[in-house]
């Protein structure tokens, strides 16, 4: 949990970050009920307050809630939890396993299914890709 906001964050990191309005707490949840779990609690927070972030040039950093179950739905790759990411390929894909928070922010290869750790948390996630780091 933030000691500021979710949208103090974002924009301080790149000002010119685009937030897509803050989602109804009851649609968070009916997100995951929808998807079988609670959301975690940093995103779902993120969620309310934002309702998703964009990035430098429009790409996804955090994906609105409507499109965080769809894509779960189509793609979810066993306890994978997608919330982001897409690049101007689509190919990685970003999320959690709230199972076990331990394991920090995924970025997940669809063409090859390899995972692997690019943050230790949402926070720390939400400000490097904003910031233009490599997550690689």
């Amino acid at each position: 949990m933030l000691a500021v906001s979710w949208r103090d964050v974002v924009l301080a990191v790149l000002p010119s970050a685009t937030l897509a309005g803050a989602a109804a707490p009851q649609d968070v949840a009916a997100a995951g009920e929808r998807l079988g779990a609670a959301l975690p609690e940093d995103l779902a927070e993120l969620l309310c307050e934002t309702g998703g972030v964009r990035g430098r040039g429009g790409l996804p950093v955090v994906w609105p809630v409507e499109r965080i179950v769809r894509d779960n739905l189509a793609l979810r790759p066993g306890a994978l939890l997608l919330f982001g990411g897409g690049g101007a390929d689509g190919d990685e894909l970003v999320g959690c396993v709230p199972a076990d928070p331990s394991r920090g922010i995924v970025a997940w290869e669809r063409r090859t299914g390899v995972c692997r750790t690019v943050a230790t948390d949402l926070a720390d996630y939400v400000t490097r890709a904003l910031a233009g780091d490599d997550l690689g």
